[in-house]
Formats: structure tokens, sequence, C-alpha cells
């Protein structure tokens, strides 16, 4: 059913409960809500291009006291608040544009059943899902399937402008990578995303970070975090994001709202974490954010936790620069009671790891792990969001505080319930392989998610002397460590320590599955991804592609991965499943050795010779195959809608979880209630 726009004239103001005057919640957009059987939920609500948005639940929510609710609340419109910080991160005419195509959406009284307004209809939302119009996975700029002359009708039928050179951009092929981590190309200057001036390099941004020094070198603070580097009469500066600064305007309602958070916050450790993210959001400071990382990292108590920064570089090309984010989530007892095993025993899958003894930690700290619940999201989390996160990033904090890992279990829970068999049975080279993965490929899954985050990227030293990875390592850093955490999971997922450990009944059937599964999609389903032509760009796609392309050529001699060719079809079948582990083992030695000497040679030798070029007549054969099926290959979310319920006084007595009627109104209603940046900076 399509979509009908709703009105609202007049803004409607929520009070809410404090001694002290609050911050309004306000909407110039009337939200529609929908009642859904919680028993038989409708996971995926819409699809559109290559795209299907899905919905999740909130479970335990009930269950939570008022109070930890309230807490839950001002986290969230904390995170919603810096929503269009993320716009303007990824491109710096999205804001302009998205207002732009908004009001279009909003005013056109026209025929809204044409083909051009259609495609009109989708270009839009496509731009919602990736935050700005460049994809949010390909990083390619996304064209619409409709021309400028149209445009121009709509933009003319409804009184709304746009500068030239933003509408040009939508049409025009400059700007053509949001994040361009090619070889031998000037990786900063060709790429399109807002962290830099237009006229900045990657040999600018090198030697001006190579002039700073750190306090405490060992402990090392994260220069450019959260900054823009610009020039200014040909000298380098920096636009650092902080109230009073660049995004001030959205950083302080952000700063209102986790002020309220302090004031309900589970116990002090948690109040005085949020006191701290306040502080380094009015000023700036990156030794106050590294202090809020330790204090945030050791505050491990309470039911309610949150990822609220300027957090993951991979935005940006040369790995300094950390996009906006909000994660709030709430502890799942019974899951992470469970998993909690992996964090006990950390210290003896580091001692049995195959990397290199002179690499190993010897005291393994502080990680912290649970199976969590999500309920609410924004910037780079939504609608595309991680499925397990591991942080703070900082190598030194990991080493001496520890690091909190969460595996985000009802995002999982809506992936597994929105698709269909027909792709896996097309791509699986046999019954037993497709048995497999029914029967434990959730599991298989889950374990993998949690080594990664638990013990993979905890795992490791590097060498002393040696800098962080996006100096060493470069454009390459990223996809190097994700790599690197895959390979010890996929290490310790078939092997018997997870059985010993009561994680598993079957370990060799959940290994067989977890093996299976990722050389699959390394080698030949993560490609319905990819345009044909098209080289692997983002991090993650190319870690499983050099990770699965490496262990099938060094397994050639003795058969251990199988290219099996049958009525004109590719499948790739597992002989030796013991073999295989004993590459992914000797692969993770190697990637280890490469981080902790930062050997940039031998990445890139690694990255560019297994996980960038795609075979292109298998690229062609998976894409045809991939024609039958109609579930998108990306998923994204709709995000619950938390209501609060006030008494005559304007006290919170309930706060209510509602779902979105559509895509559509979720979006215009954050864009009229969490506009709080200008057209673009």
């Amino acid at each position: 059913m399509r979509f009908k726009v709703a009105f609202a004239a007049l803004f409607v103001a929520l009070s809410l409960w404090s001694c002290k005057q609050e911050p309004e919640v306000k909407t110039g957009f009337e939200q529609e809500f929908v009642e859904l059987n919680e028993n038989e939920f409708p996971y995926l609500l819409e699809q559109f291009a290559d795209l299907k948005i899905l919905r999740y639940q909130i479970p335990g929510w009930d269950d939570l006291s008022l109070k930890e609710q309230k807490l839950v609340f001002y986290l969230t419109q904390a995170g919603l608040a810096g929503r269009d910080i993320m716009y303007d991160q990824n491109y710096r005419h999205n804001l302009k544009i998205r207002k732009a195509l908004e009001s279009v959406y909003l005013n056109y009284d026209g025929d809204r059943e044409s083909d051009d307004w259609k495609a009109f209809e989708v270009y839009l939302k496509r731009i919602w899902f990736s935050n700005g119009i460049h994809h949010h996975y390909s990083n390619a700029k996304m064209k619409p399937d409709f021309d400028a002359s149209y445009l121009t009708e709509l933009m003319e039928a409804t009184a709304t402008t746009l500068e030239q050179e933003a509408f040009d951009m939508i049409f025009n092929d400059a700007d053509a990578k949001k994040v361009n981590k090619a070889k031998d190309v000037d990786n900063v200057l060709l790429s399109a995303v807002n962290f830099y001036g237009p006229d900045v390099t990657t040999d600018d941004v090198q030697n001006f970070y190579a002039e700073m020094k750190s306090p405490d070198p060992n402990r090392p603070l994260s220069f450019g975090l959260n900054s823009k580097l610009v020039k200014e009469n040909g000298e380098l500066k920096e636009l650092v994001y902080k109230s009073g600064g660049l995004y001030g305007e959205a950083l302080d309602e952000i700063i209102k709202w986790l002020e309220l958070a302090k004031g309900v916050a589970e116990n002090e450790a948690q109040g005085n974490a949020l006191g701290l993210l306040v502080e380094y959001y009015r000023t700036g400071d990156l030794q106050t954010w590294d202090d809020y990382n330790v204090a945030w990292t050791a505050a491990t108590e309470g039911n309610i936790d949150y990822i609220n920064g300027f957090v993951e570089v991979y935005n940006d090309p040369v790995g300094y620069r950390g996009s906006f984010e909000m994660i709030v989530q709430m502890k799942d007892f019974d899951m992470s009671k469970k998993m909690a095993v992996l964090s006990e025993n950390a210290q003896w899958f580091e001692d049995n790891s195959s990397i290199m003894d002179a690499h190993k930690k010897k005291d393994v700290v502080g990680i912290s792990y649970k199976t969590v619940n999500v309920a609410g999201e924004a910037g780079d989390a939504s609608p595309s969001t991680p499925i397990g996160v591991n942080l703070p990033n900082a190598n030194w904090i990991r080493k001496e505080v520890g690091s909190k890992s969460v595996s985000l279990g009802n995002i999982v829970q809506s992936y597994n319930n929105s698709g269909s068999e027909g792709r896996l049975r097309e791509f699986v080279h046999d019954d037993e392989e497709f048995m497999l993965e029914k029967a434990h490929g959730q599991l298989a899954d889950k374990l993998h998610t949690a080594l990664h985050e638990v013990i993979g990227h905890a795992s490791g030293q590097i060498n002393p002397g040696v800098g962080e990875t996006k100096e060493t390592l470069k454009n390459y850093s990223s996809t190097l460590e994700e790599g690197r955490a895959d390979l010890v999971a996929l290490y310790y997922l078939y092997g018997t320590k997870l059985k010993e450990l009561g994680l598993v009944e079957d370990w060799e059937a959940v290994g067989k599955a977890a093996y299976d599964g990722y050389i699959r999609n390394g080698l030949m389903t993560q490609l319905i991804r990819l345009e044909l032509g098209d080289d692997v760009e983002q991090a993650h796609m190319r870690n499983r592609q050099w990770v699965s392309a490496w262990v099938f050529d060094k397994g050639q001699a003795d058969n251990v991965i199988e290219k099996v060719t049958r009525d004109g079809k590719t499948y790739y079948n597992i002989n030796d499943y013991g073999k295989l582990r004993e590459l992914f083992g000797q692969l993770l030695r190697e990637t280890q050795r490469i981080k902790s000497e930062g050997d940039f040679e031998a990445c890139q030798a690694l990255v560019e010779g297994y996980g960038v070029k795609v075979d292109q007549e298998l690229h062609a054969e998976i894409l045809e195959r991939n024609e039958q099926f109609t579930s998108a290959p990306y998923g994204g979310f709709v995000n619950p809608v938390l209501v609060p319920v006030t008494d005559d006084a304007g006290e919170i007595t309930a706060i209510e979880v509602k779902h979105p009627k559509s895509f559509a109104n979720q979006m215009l209603s954050y864009s009229a209630q969490y506009g709080h940046l200008s057209k673009g900076n």
C-alpha cells in the first residue's frame, strides 16, 4: 500500500518529567503508528532497489523499571539529536539535497502514480537508508532513475529551491566515491566524504598528524577523530566537533539529553562516564575522550548501556576520523550469562592461538561480553546496523583496561526471521551443506560474532615502537583488523573447546556450518551486492574475500576446498575441515605479524592480491543465478518509537513502545524533529 502523506500544521510539544525545565521534543510532522501482533511479528516492512526495511522488537521492555525506561529514552533522544551529523559527514551536499527532496515529497500534489514519481520515491528512500547520496556499502554515488528536467518540474511545482552545485551533483559523475581506497591514488583527494576540505591530500593528512605528539606516547591520543581538516589560506586547520564549534548546534542538543540521562543513571560509574561524555562534547578535548572511554569500559554494572560518539573510522580513507553513531541497548540476561564464558576464558584463547608468542598478550584484561537487545539506533548505526560491536578502539585502553563486546540479539533475530531458504538452496554445494546450515547456521553465526568481538579484537599486541595501525597500514588498516578478528573466530569455531565450555553440543557440526557459510559468502554470495565490473571496496567485504581466497589458493595442493562446476553453476565444497582450520591458523599468524610489525607492504600485497579484484565470469554467473530471488541483498531497520505518557503535571508515568507505519513516515518525522543542523558544513 502506498504511503499516504500526513501533514501537521502545528508543532507538538511534549513536556517531560523533571524538577527543572527540560528540552522539548518537537515535531512538525505527524508520526503514524501501526498495531502489530508481537507473537506473529511482521519483521519485513518493505523493499525497494537493493534494500529491505525490517522491524525489530524490544524484548524485556516491560520488565524495566520506569527509571530505567527513562534512561533508555533520554539516551535514544541524545543519539537521534545527532542524526544530521552523519549526513553531513558523509558528503557536504547531503543535507541540502535531502531537505529539498523531502520538501518535494511533502508538498507535491501532482501525479504520484507515474514511473518518474515512483523513481523519485525510491531515490529519496535510498538517500534516507544510506544517510546521503552515496551507497551505504559500495560507497558509489547513487544515480536516480529520473532526469534533471523532472526534478526541476517537481521543485517548481512545490516552490522548492536547491543551489545549482548540489542539484548538479545528483546527476553528474563528480564525487563518484564516498570513500576511495583504491591502490596508487590519492585516497583523501578522491574521496567525497566530508572529513576533509576539497583540496586536502593524503600527504597533507599524514604530514599534519606526523607532527603531533601525545603527552604520553604509551597512551596515544586519537588525533583527528573528532574534527574536519581543511585548508585556510594554504594552511591546514582542524575544525573540531564541539559545542560552539563544528556541529555545535546538534551537539548542544545531545548534551541536553545526556545530562538528563545522567540524572537517572543506574549507578555512580555509569553517571560519571556520562558526565565525561558531556564534557568531551563541550570541549572536543581528546584526552577527555580517552578518560570517558576508560570510565565507560569500566562501567559494566547495570541493565542499560549505550554507544554514543564519533566512533568507527571506516568512512575515512586513511582511518583517522570517526563517524557519529548511537546504539542504546538493554541486557539480555539469559544469553549474556551463557556467553560470558568466552570472556572468562579469554586468556586461554590467547595462549592457545596460532599467532607468534611475541605477539600474544600476557594478561588479557577486562573483556565484558553481553548479548543485548537494541532499543534505538542513529547515525552510522542506522538504518543499516552492525550485529556485534567491540569498543573502545584505542589499543592502549584495550590492553590496560579492557573492552566491551556486545551481540545485538534482537537485530540478529530480525535478520534470521526475515529471509527465505531459496537463495541458500541455490548456492550450497549439496544437501549435507544445506542441512548443516539449517540445523546449526544460526548458532554458528552467533558464536562467530561473539568470538570475533570478544576474543578477536582483544587478541594480540603491537610491537614496542610500532605506531597505530592507521599510521602503519594506512588505507588497509580497517580491513586487516576485521579479517584478523574473523580469523580468530574461525580458528576456534572448529574445535572441542566450545563444547568443553558448554556453548555447543556438536562442535564438529557447528564448525562445519560456520566454515561452509564463510567460504560460500566470501567467494560467492556477497558478490550479489556488487555491480558487474566493480572492485570490492567495503572493508568487511574485502576481508571476507581475502580470507576466503587466500585459504582456497593455499589449500589447492591438498584439495582442501574444491571448486565444483555442475550444470553450468559454480559451487565450493570443503573436503577437509581440519586442514582448512590449519590454513586459517597460518593466515591468522601472518595477519597478526603484519599488524604487530606494521608491515604495510605485506598488508597491501595480501589485500590487493586476494581481496579487491573479482572474477568477472563468476560474478556474472552469481548475479544471473540471484535474479530469481526477490529478497534484497541489503537490510536495515526502522526503530521502534518510545513515546512518554505524562500526567496532568507533565510527569512521565510510563513510556510506550510503538512501531512506525512506514519507513518514509519515520524518516520524515526524524527530519522534522531532529533537524538541528543547517544545510551543510
